[in-house]
């Protein structure tokens, strides 16, 4: 996957120098770094390493600790520090970039971190990620993709970015459509067909809100809090862009992105979808009050916490638009070396290459239900094909990745002003019932004025 590069403006404050900031320089991907040097057994070495799944609570910290542990036995002389991202937003993933940009003025940046795929513009160009195929040579982050269990093809390129491999993808998920069997039964729907389409979505969620007294559907992808990784999937699964491909376009204003809007807010006005923030919306879920919800599997092990001997859980593919074919985007993040020092970028690269091992995603993918992204994990006779086979929630969402698309990092400094600028309007739309066509297209102007220079 190449990207093409936009020029974008540095984002210091003024009274701080670019070299203070540890922000701006070289935006080709080029470098004459020579490649890292191995660790010595003997050399100890002392890293940082800042992800937002500790800011979360149950499996996803108590799974992370337990890798760190393990990679703490296996490389004794590299000492990790694991850090949430400073902030207190109600999803810690959306603190990663404030977090790391004030580390950087004040000098301490950590040394890898966990960044999201839509952030990638931004994490080349002012964070200074750096290119890992020019630390430790093509050939190494080749056999890391590679090897015995190989990452799945549209998942090895979401950190590539003008020719250059900045991130190793570390976890993610499409876009599934969760479902309380129970509730369908009790509406008299059938569970074992689920809704395919965005049509019958809407038939089943008013029978079961009228009939059962529950909400029907709840889409997360509609509020702020959830991003735009899977509004971008809804969106392009409907014909249409967010941004144009040559990324100098916004198109979130289009008949496509009006269409899932109005769609959504009906769903809303008609009873069938309950009015609710994200974390309200999974949890109601899991609690077993909301027939469906189309959500990452980041969230499945509460789901599946939730519904123990209590009611039945189950998944399907995220439904259509239509005749029209599912382009299911991927929400997560990758792995980024942040550290401009080589002992700690080498013990940085050791920590990626043991958490996007194989054995790590056995662990990940158990404990958290995120995709394994070496999918022969699931294979006949390796570790995950047993799990997997007790497991039909993975389903749905291995099967979307053969047709899998980017989450697209929108382009210049201003991208998450634009990103908030958008989902604040679909939010508005949807659960406030302002008019889509003109809430968006005032979205879509604001936004237009903070596009980079072409």
């Amino acid at each position: 996957m190449k990207r093409t590069l936009p020029r974008l403006g540095l984002m210091c404050a003024a009274a701080v120098t670019l070299s203070a900031c540890g922000l701006g320089g070289s935006t080709s991907g080029e470098s004459t770094t020579a490649q890292i040097p191995e660790l010595r057994s003997d050399q100890q070495v002392s890293i940082v390493f800042e992800s937002y799944n500790y800011g979360l609570a149950g499996p996803w910290t108590d799974t992370f600790n337990t890798l760190i542990t393990d990679f703490g036995r296996r490389f004794p002389n590299i000492k990790v520090t694991a850090q949430k991202p400073q902030g207190n937003s109600p999803n810690p993933a959306s603190d990663t970039i404030s977090s790391i940009q004030n580390q950087l003025v004040a000098g301490s940046p950590p040394d890898v971190a966990q960044l999201g795929f839509s952030d990638l513009d931004f994490t080349v160009h002012q964070l200074q990620a750096k290119p890992l195929d020019v630390l430790v040579g093509k050939d190494e982050v080749k056999n890391n993709f590679e090897g015995t269990l190989p990452f799945a093809p549209r998942a090895r390129t979401l950190d590539d970015w003008d020719g250059h491999t900045y991130g190793v993808p570390f976890v993610f998920s499409t876009p599934v459509l969760y479902y309380n069997a129970n509730l369908f039964a009790q509406a008299g729907l059938d569970a074992s067909k689920p809704p395919t389409t965005w049509a019958e979505v809407g038939d089943a969620a008013r029978a079961i809100a009228t009939r059962t007294g529950q909400g029907g559907a709840y889409i997360d992808c509609l509020t702020k809090s959830a991003k735009d990784w899977c509004f971008q999937s809804m969106v392009r699964s409907n014909g249409g862009r967010v941004v144009s491909e040559d990324r100098r376009t916004l198109g979130f204003a289009d008949d496509a992105a009006v269409q899932v809007t109005k769609m959504a807010q009906d769903l809303v006005n008609t009873g069938a979808m309950p009015k609710l923030n994200q974390k309200q919306g999974y949890e109601a879920f899991a609690r077993g009050e909301v027939g469906m919800i189309l959500e990452t599997s980041a969230i499945q092990g509460t789901f599946v916490a939730g519904a123990k001997d209590k009611w039945d859980l189950r998944s399907a593919a995220m439904p259509r638009f239509g005749d029209k074919p599912v382009v299911p985007t991927n929400s997560g993040a990758g792995l980024h070396i942040l550290s401009s020092d080589p002992a700690k970028q080498r013990a940085a690269w050791e920590l990626i290459k043991f958490l996007t091992s194989a054995s790590a995603y056995t662990t990940i993918s158990q404990n958290i239900g995120y995709l394994p992204l070496r999918t022969g994990l699931l294979d006949k006779n390796n570790a995950l094909y047993d799990w997997a086979q007790k497991n039909p929630l993975l389903a749905p969402n291995v099967a979307q990745l053969a047709a899998m698309e980017p989450w697209v990092s929108l382009p210049g400094n201003n991208y998450l002003q634009i990103r908030d600028g958008m989902m604040d309007a679909v939010e508005s739309i949807v659960f406030q019932g302002k008019d889509p066509q003109s809430t968006l297209a005032a979205a879509r102007t604001e936004g237009a004025k903070l596009l980079p220079a072409s």
